[in-house]
C-alpha cells in the first residue's frame, strides 16, 4: 500500500501596503471614455475585493501610483526593471512566509518546491530559500514556473508523488507571487479589470507522511476545450503581459461538471463537504456555485480570501485551504481546485486528517 501523503499545516504571508484603493483611485485617469470610468467603478463595487497587498508602496498624490516614482505616467518600467525589483522583494516575502510556519529541526526539509509566475532570476529563490534558512545545500530543489494560478497544485502533485516514494522526505512547498509588478499602463478596460484583482502574496507549507493536517488522496488536470486564447501571460518590453478574457467563467461553467462527475467515479467520493476553490474573481466563483449547484456557503472561505487579499495567482488557493483546514472536523472530504492558461482546470481530492488515524497506522 502507496504511504499516504499530508499537507501538515499552511502559513501566509502578504507584502505590508494595501494598493487596492489607490488602483480605483489612479486607474480611471488611463481611460478617456466617461462611459468606461463608470464601467470600472460598477465593476469594483461587485467585484467582491476590499484589500489588495503589493511590495510596491503607494503614493497619496491622485497624479501619482507609487512613492518610488516606478510607475511614472507614460514611463512605466520595463521588464528589465520589473524583475530587479522581483529579485529584491521576493526572496524576502518567501522567507516570511517559511519562517511563519515554525519548522522544527524534526522537520527540517529534504525537498524544496517553489512556485511562480511573476519573475524568474539565477540563481533563484529556491537558493536564497535554502541559504537563508541554513538549509543543507544538497536538499533537492524544484522551481515549477509560469504555470499562472493552478501551480500550486502541480505543486503539491509534485510533493505528494515525493513522499509516496520517500516516506521520510520532508517537503517544503513554497508558492510567491508579485502579480502588481506587471500592471501596465493601458486604456483597456479588459485589461485594467484585471488588474483591479490582482495582488502580491506567498504560502508556505510542509508535506510529509505523518498524519497531520490534510491528507492529499489524489489530482486529476482537465484543459477545457476550444479556450485555449482564455488566459495567456507573455513576457513582452514592458513586463509580463496578461490576458484574462471575461469568458472564463462560462467557460468554467461549462467545463467542470464533467471534472466533477470524473472525480466521484474515480474516488468513490459522493459527498464533498469541504470546496477550495481558487478564487480566480467573484464571476468565477459564482460560475463553480451555480454550474455545480453548491449551497450559497460552500465558497465561504474562497470569498472570504478574495474579499481579504484578492487574486495572489498560485499561492491564492492555498490561504483557502489553509482556512478550511483549520476550521474542519477530521474525516471531511474536499475539492481544491484553480485554474489557469489551457484553460486547464487542475484539481487535488483531499480529506482533513485525524479520523481513522489508528487504522491508518495498524
Amino acid at each position: 500500500m502507496a504511504t499516504p501523503a499530508y499537507i501538515n499545516r499552511i502559513a501566509t504571508a502578504v507584502p505590508p501596503h494595501d494598493v487596492h484603493d489607490k488602483f480605483l483611485q489612479y486607474a480611471p485617469s488611463l481611460l478617456h471614455d466617461e462611459r468606461r470610468r463608470h464601467m470600472l467603478g460598477r465593476m469594483a463595487q461587485r467585484a467582491g475585493i476590499e484589500h489588495r497587498y503589493s511590495v510596491i508602496e503607494p503614493d497619496p498624490d491622485p497624479e501619482r501610483l507609487d512613492r518610488a516614482g516606478l510607475f511614472e505616467r507614460d514611463a512605466f518600467p520595463s521588464t528589465a526593471a520589473r524583475m530587479a525589483l522581483y529579485e529584491r522583494h521576493a526572496p524576502d516575502l518567501a522567507v516570511a512566509g517559511v519562517e511563519a510556519l515554525k519548522l522544527t529541526e524534526a522537520e527540517r526539509p529534504t525537498h524544496v518546491i517553489v512556485t511562480t509566475c511573476t519573475g524568474l532570476h539565477a540563481p533563484g529563490i529556491d537558493l536564497e530559500i535554502v541559504k537563508r534558512l541554513g538549509l543543507d545545500r544538497g536538499v533537492e530543489r524544484t522551481v515549477v514556473g509560469f504555470m499562472g494560478c493552478y501551480a500550486a497544485i502541480n505543486g503539491l502533485k509534485l510533493a505528494h508523488h515525493i513522499v509516496r516514494s520517500e516516506p521520510s522526505a520532508k517537503v517544503l512547498m513554497v508558492n510567491i507571487e508579485l502579480c502588481t509588478l506587471h500592471m501596465q499602463e493601458t486604456g483597456d478596460l479588459e485589461s485594467l479589470l484585471s488588474f483591479m484583482i490582482f495582488a502580491d502574496g506567498c504560502a508556505a507549507c510542509l508535506i510529509s507522511a505523518e498524519p497531520e493536517g490534510v491528507e492529499m488522496l489524489g489530482f486529476d488536470a482537465t484543459v477545457i476545450p476550444d479556450s485555449e486564447d482564455q488566459i495567456t501571460w507573455h513576457i513582452r518590453g514592458q513586463g509580463f503581459d496578461m490576458h484574462l478574457s471575461g469568458a472564463v467563467p462560462a467557460t468554467v461553467a461549462r467545463g467542470l461538471p464533467e471534472v466533477m462527475t470524473g472525480l466521484r467515479d474515480r474516488f468513490g467520493i459522493e459527498d464533498f463537504s469541504l470546496w477550495a476553490v481558487h478564487p480566480g474573481g467573484r464571476s468565477v466563483l459564482d460560475a463553480v456555485e451555480l454550474s455545480l449547484s453548491l449551497p450559497s456557503d460552500a465558497l465561504g472561505a474562497s470569498r472570504e480570501v478574495l474579499r481579504r487579499y484578492g487574486n495572489m495567482s498560485s499561492a491564492t488557493v492555498m490561504f483557502v485551504l489553509k482556512a478550511l483546514a483549520e476550521g474542519s472536523p477530521p474525516g471531511r472530504n474536499g475539492v481544491a481546485m484553480a485554474f489557469g492558461p489551457g484553460l486547464t482546470a487542475e484539481t487535488m481530492v483531499f480529506r482533513t486528517a485525524g479520523e481513522n488515524r489508528a487504522e491508518r497506522r495498524a
